[in-house]
């Protein structure tokens, strides 16, 4: 029992597993904060955008 238990501790086969799901856990953290640190910009750009382009839309009418 106790050289099963002196090859469990030596044996790393999964070490390498638990690395990656940490480091892919890391990335898609950092994806998420950057969306929505961006997210309130491209909303105000869209709208701010769309209000410009009704805007010209409605002046370009009133030429003809």
């Amino acid at each position: 029992m106790i050289k099963f238990i002196k090859n469990f501790r030596k044996d790393e086969s999964g070490a390498v597993t638990v690395d990656w799901v940490v480091l892919t856990a890391a990335i898609v953290g950092l994806g998420i904060a950057a969306v929505t640190t961006v997210s309130n910009g491209i909303d105000t750009a869209a709208t701010s955008l769309v209000t410009d382009l009704a805007a010209t839309s409605t002046a370009a009418e009133g030429v003809n």
